[in-house]
Order: structure tokens, then C-alpha cells, then sequence
């Protein structure tokens, strides 16, 4: 007999979170938790890769056992397991997929395999249902790609960052002015205090292409930042980070649009972690109350970093598809999104 409900139980250990969470039929919340590292990477400007993978050690059987608390549930309510097998970093994600793979062979369980951006796009079906063909805009600090799906499971990326992500830029930028890690908040914070009075650059690269490039911005701030400190110049950190951030949003918004028209699209969704990006969710907003027939979906903060919801949600698809992984599956830092 066929189950009025499906559980998917998920597992995210991509970077320095390590998060499980519990999903009814890839729309319902039951569990959602999450252990940060944040604090852990402070002191380094960023995040150590293995002193992530010691972290998740440390904390993956006690985020299991307590989603599993928060559910109220056993492992024979949960129907499969779905795990970030990759991109990110390879020892932490091992740590995840290792987890899942122990779980599934002891309690007999499907395993699924699912891809980090997959996740965070999903990330969006909590809060209302796709509309296809759409178009998904993911920034994140390993990621700036635009991604258009004709159905659900499918992904096709016709724009891609040719060098730094936008949220490694960001970071970037913050460590040129000082600032803690992470720094694209704090950045996005001094933006709103701050004037566009230095001319930075924007790149568009090729008349046609919807890749991003964001090094020679990058660049460009650390260069200012310099030439003023030689010749005794203050800059102000408001300024430098509105003009900083006004360029960013300027090509991230500007070739999302354009995509949204020659494709046709129905809805846009923006994901991945600077999705939290109070700028551009501001100008995202702007643009697309001119575009009527177009729907644009701008998850909750909570679902912007990291999270195992996001990942039950892609899983709860890749279930429906028929997807399964065997216990030979293993982490892959470099996994192709349009392989999946």
C-alpha cells in the first residue's frame, strides 16, 4: 500500500554547517537543525577545511539524534536519506555522505545523492510551488550561476562565474577593509551607510554572455584601497563598500532580467547564501515589479545559508524520479549540477 506521506530525512555537510534536517513531501518543515562553525573560523578570515571536517565529526551523530528528537520520529517513519554528495569541501563532505551511507545500510533505507545547488534551489519550494520553464539565480561563496530548469530534476547553467564567486569577492573586499569573516554582511551593512562615489568596474564580458567575472572588481577595490593609503587619502569604508556592492548588483540583476525575457520564464528564484543580500533582494524586488507576468521568489534568510531542508526538498524530487545511490557513493567536490 502506498504511503499517504512521504519523509525524507536530509544531510548537509558541504562547508562548515552540519545540519539535518526532517521533510514531508518536500514542502514541510518537521525538523531543521543546524550546528555553525562560524565562530570556530573567525580568527582565520575564513573557513580551514579541516578543522571543518573535525568540527562535523564532532557534531554529526548529535545533529542526527537531535532532528530526530524534534521530529519525534524513528527511522521507521523516514522513508530515505538524502545527502550533499558534492561541490564543496571533499573532507567535509565526506563526513556526510559517510553518515547517510551508515544510516541507510543499518536501517535499509534508499540513499540519495544530491547536489548542494540543487539543494538551494530547492530551498524555494517551501515556500510556494515551481512554475516552469523558470529561471534560478544562485550566489553563494563558492557559487554565481544562472540556472534554467524546463521541469523538475532538470538543470541547465547558461551563465557561470569564470572566476571568483560573488560571495568570495565579498569576503574578499571585507578582509581588504578589515572587517570580519564572514564578511558579506558586514559589507552589505555598510552599503546602506554608504554613497556610490567611486567609479569601479563592471564586467559584462561578451555581448551575449550570461557568465559572471568579478576578480577585476575585486582587484580594482584592493588597488583603491592602496593608492589612497600611499597618498595619505581616506577613504570611507560606507563609500567604498556601496560602490563595491552597486557594481555587483548592477551585473547580477541587470543579466538575471535579461535571461528572464529570452527565455520566456514564469518564476525566479534566488538562491544560495548572499541570496540573504539585503541589496540586491531590494533591487531584485525593483526590477521585477515591471516585469507582470513573471513571479520572483526570494526565500527567508533562514534558507539562504546552508541547511539539510533544502536538501530533503531536491531529495524528495530525486525520490519521486527514481533516483537512488549505492553504498559505493562518495563525496565529489567537483560535481556537474547538469550531470545530476
Amino acid at each position: 500500500m502506498k504511503k499517504e506521506h512521504v519523509i525524507i530525512l536530509g544531510i548537509e555537510t558541504s562547508c562548515d554547517e552540519t545540519a539535518v534536517a526532517i521533510v514531508k513531501d518536500g514542502k514541510e518543515m518537521i525538523a531543521n537543525v543546524v550546528s555553525s562553525q562560524i565562530e570556530s573560523h573567525k580568527r582565520f578570515g575564513g573557513v580551514v577545511p579541516e578543522i571543518a571536517s573535525r568540527h562535523h565529526v564532532e557534531q554529526i551523530t548529535l545533529v542526527i539524534e537531535e532532528a530526530m528528537k524534534e521530529a519525534n520520529m524513528t527511522f521507521e517513519d523516514i522513508d530515505a536519506i538524502a545527502v550533499t554528495e558534492g561541490p564543496g569541501l571533499v573532507g567535509a563532505l565526506l563526513i556526510g555522505v559517510n553518515a547517510a551511507k551508515a544510516l541507510a545500510f543499518a536501517h535499509d533505507k534508499p540513499l540519495i545523492g544530491i547536489h548542494h545547488i540543487a539543494g538551494h534551489i530547492y530551498a524555494n519550494r517551501f515556500l510556494t510551488e515551481f512554475k516552469f520553464p523558470l529561471l534560478a539565480l544562485v550566489v553563494s561563496g563558492g557559487h554565481t550561476e544562472l540556472v534554467y530548469m524546463r521541469e523538475h530534476g532538470s538543470f541547465e547553467v547558461i551563465g557561470e562565474t569564470r572566476d571568483d564567486a560573488v560571495g568570495e569577492a565579498y569576503d574578499k573586499v571585507a578582509r581588504t577593509l578589515s572587517l570580519p569573516y564572514p564578511g558579506g554582511p558586514h559589507i552589505d551593512r555598510l552599503a546602506v551607510d554608504g554613497s556610490v562615489t567611486i567609479d569601479l568596474p563592471r564586467a559584462w564580458l561578451e555581448k551575449d554572455s550570461y557568465d559572471f567575472s568579478f576578480s577585476g572588481l575585486k582587484s580594482a577595490v584592493i588597488n583603491t584601497v592602496h593608492n589612497a593609503k600611499q597618498r595619505g587619502q581616506h577613504i570611507k569604508p560606507e563609500d567604498l563598500a556601496a560602490s563595491f556592492q552597486e557594481s555587483v548588483i548592477d551585473v547580477l540583476v541587470t543579466k538575471t532580467v535579461r535571461a528572464t525575457k529570452e527565455y520566456d520564464v514564469k518564476q525566479v528564484l534566488l538562491a544560495g547564501g548572499v541570496a540573504a543580500n539585503k541589496g540586491l533582494r531590494a533591487r531584485l524586488q525593483e526590477e521585477f515589479e515591471m516585469l507582470d507576468e513573471v513571479d520572483l521568489i526570494i526565500p527567508p534568510l533562514s534558507l539562504c545559508t546552508d541547511n539539510a531542508a533544502m536538501i530533503a526538498a531536491a531529495g524528495m524530487i530525486a525520490y519521486e524520479k527514481g533516483k537512488r545511490s549505492d553504498l559505493a557513493l562518495n563525496a565529489n567536490s567537483g560535481l556537474d549540477i547538469e550531470q545530476c
